[in-house]
Parts: structure tokens; C-alpha cells; sequence
């Protein structure tokens, strides 16, 4: 089937953006008590061997699970999750430490969540779907200064080995891990890692009125390190994809905006059931993408739903619009990142979807230790 290429239009973002807070404005927030967020304590960093750096990059993840692979977070034990959530940080110079860590509080809530919904038992017609398109392709190019400028597209960075990424301070980027590490080593491309920022033409000195349809030029900065959770390199990957994520801390800091961090909530938590995500899929190259849909299924580490997708959309910020108690509005936030393609085979059924990595309690704690260098301002509002 040919992709039907849809450019979003000016009108179509004006009444996304003008009329989202009118309805926004109409929804209940839910209303569960404030989420705990356990509180990681590290250890000494052990200095390892340097990266080969051997790996070949593979931007089409895919992976399979059953239904025990499904319910394994919710059985997981303490000791075994904060072996997890030991991480690698690999430095420009190659060099490679790790960092164990200890979990301080009481984490019953973080290993055991209650308010995931339970499987929800909808009769699938099963059938082989083109992979990571699901019937009539429904991704919006973004294209024009005002949009690819504009929040929360802007957030949106290109990695450069293939995958896509999401500012999320004003030194960090939130990935894929399987973009920089294969589980066994780091990709050839993570030994001189760079972020790219787009640059609309008229910012670079070029009338965009003239050129319409040219891309967007792309300004390089390398990455300083590079953190993978151990989660991530010592399991098998339909194991490992519970911890696909990875954070890069830049060499200089940007100016643009940024999109903050949040526990993800159940799907019934979120605005109009919908996550979003912005990538630099492979079958459009140079253009930034922009898609949303809701979620079909949840466990206690990923989320599953049908937003078309193709590779090097894999590292995108997985957001929606979450409640934040401190502001007392609905915010845009990550909750996730895209990971790839799951066969998922429950009751008998196979059922294939596109998959995200939830930020669960234990991950925010994680990875806002690994932006800020300190427990103190890792609250998740």
C-alpha cells in the first residue's frame, strides 16, 4: 500500500492549539493521591573496560512476549529491579563506569502499581499488519518556521546514529538505548555522539518563502555521556525492552524549551485517553513527524497502542497531557519513550503493536537523578 503523505495544515494546528485548552478545561482531573517516587541512592562509581564500541546500529527494534513476559514487571521482586536500574555512563573518550544503586524508600507502590487497569479482553480479529502502519497512515510532516519552532515540536532532536530524541533539560536528551547500545557493546556511531537541533531556514540566513519544500539544515552537538540503565545490557531483549531508554547530557546547553518528566498514569488518566510523539521517521528523511492515537493496552513497564510509525522514530518523548497537582492544569509531559514493534501472544491471541517505555516511578527516580545529580529536585510535579 503507498503511504498517503499528509502535511498538517496552519488551520488544523491553530484549532488544535486554540480549542485543546477550551476542552481541557471541561475534563475532571482525576483524582488520585500524589504519586510517591521512591528515592535512589547511588554508589560509588566502578570503572569498566573501554567500549569497543562494536555494535552495529539497528533502528528497527522488534520483539516478542507472551502472557508471563506480559505480568513479569508486576511479579519482579525488590532486589531484582534494583539490580536494574544499576546504570553505565559511557564518556566521550570512551571510558565506562558503573554505578550501583540502593532504594531508600519503601517502593510496595513503584514494583506493584494499582492503578493500571487490568488486561482489557477485546476480541481481535487477528491479521497481519504492515509493519508499524496500521491501515491508513496517519502521520502529519511538520513543516513551516512557526511549527517546527513551536513547543512541543521543538523538543523534538535528531540523534546521529539514525533515531530521534526529546530535550528534557537544557543539557539532556532522553532516548532509545537500543539507538547507542545493542545490549552486548556500544553502536560504532555512540563513540562520537551528536544531537541535532533543526534549523529553519529563515533562522539560517534563507528566505523560506522562496523554498518551500527544502529541508530544514541540521546544527550538530556532541554528546558529553552517555547513561544506559544495566537493565538494558544484561537481560534478553524481549527483557530488556522494559528499560529501552537512554539519557544524553550535551556538551554546551541549548536555548530552546524543553518538555519535564512525569510517572506516567494509567491511559484512564491521561487527556482524551492520547499519547503524541514527534520523530525523524526513516521513510521521510529530513522531516520532522508528528502523530497521535490512543492507548490500547498497558503493563506495568509499557505502553501499547497503534500510532504509525516507522524506524528512526525509536527514541521519540512519548507525551500527554497529565494532571500536574502543583500547577492545577493539565501539562504536556513525558511519560515514555518509543521503543519499536511488539508480537504480543495473550489468550491464545497474537496481536502486534508499537510499543513505548512508561517512565514508572522507579525510572523517573532514575533518570532525574542522572539530569540533576542530586535526589532533591526529583519530585514528579
Amino acid at each position: 500500500m503507498m503511504l498517503r503523505e499528509i502535511t498538517i495544515s496552519t488551520h488544523l494546528l491553530l484549532l488544535l492549539q486554540h480549542f485543546a485548552p477550551l476542552t481541557l478545561s471541561l475534563l475532571q482531573p482525576p483524582y488520585h493521591p500524589p504519586m510517591h517516587v521512591p528515592t535512589l541512592v547511588p554508589h560509588a562509581p566502578t570503572p569498566l573496560t573501554p567500549s569497543r564500541f562494536s555494535a552495529e546500529a539497528r533502528l528497527d527494534f522488534t520483539t516478542h512476549c507472551n502472557s508471563s513476559c506480559f505480568h513479569r514487571g508486576e511479579q519482579e521482586k525488590k532486589e531484582q529491579l534494583t539490580d536494574k536500574l544499576a546504570f553505565e555512563t559511557l564518556y566521550a573518550d570512551g571510558f565506562r563506569t558503573l554505578t550501583t544503586v540502593e532504594v531508600e524508600d519503601d517502593i510496595v507502590d513503584a514494583l506493584h502499581p494499582t492503578h493500571l487497569p487490568s488486561w482489557r479482553r477485546k476480541r481481535i480479529k487477528h491479521r497481519r499488519m504492515k509493519r508499524q502502519i496500521y491501515g491508513a497512515d496517519g502521520r502529519f510532516n511538520i513543516q513551516g518556521d512557526d511549527f517546527l519552532m513551536d513547543y512541543p515540536f521543538s523538543t523534538a532532536v535528531r540523534i546521529s546514529t539514525g533515531c530521534t530524541g526529546v530535550l528534557v533539560s537544557q543539557r539532556h536528551v532522553l532516548t532509545a538505548a537500543h539507538c547507542v547500545h545493542d545490549g552486548k557493546d556500544y553502536v560504532h556511531g555512540a563513540k562520537k555522539l551528536r544531537v541535532g537541533f533543526l534549523i529553519p531556514p529563515s533562522i539560517n540566513g534563507t528566505k523560506a518563502g522562496l523554498t518551500p519544500n527544502k529541508k530544514p539544515p541540521v546544527r550538530w552537538v556532541r554528546v558529553k555521556r552517555t547513561r544506559v540503565p544495566k537493565g538494558w545490557i544484561q537481560g534478553p531483549q524481549e527483557v530488556s525492552m522494559d528499560f529501552d531508554y537512554a539519557l544524553l547530557e550535551l556538551r554546551w546547553p541549548h536555548r530552546r524549551p524543553f518538555m519535564r518528566l512525569s510517572v506516567a498514569p494509567s491511559s484512564d488518566d491521561l487527556a482524551g485517553n492520547r499519547i503524541h510523539f514527534s520523530g525523524f521517521d526513516s521513510d521521510r528523511p529530513g522531516e520532522l513527524v508528528y502523530r497521535f492515537c490512543p492507548v490500547e493496552e498497558e503493563s506495568s513497564d509499557l505502553i501499547y497502542q497503534h500510532c504509525d510509525a516507522r524506524p528512526g522514530a525509536s527514541g521519540s518523548g512519548v507525551y500527554g497531557r497529565v494532571w500536574d497537582n502543583t500547577l492545577e492544569r493539565w501539562e504536556r509531559k513525558v511519560i515514555g519513550i518509543f521503543s519499536g514493534h511488539q508480537w504480543l501472544e495473550i489468550d491464545g491471541e497474537n496481536r502486534d503493536y508499537n510499543v513505548a517505555v512508561r517512565i514508572t516511578p522507579l525510572k523517573f527516580a532514575q533518570i532525574c537523578y542522572w539530569v540533576h545529580g542530586n535526589r532533591l529536585d526529583c519530585s514528579p510535579d
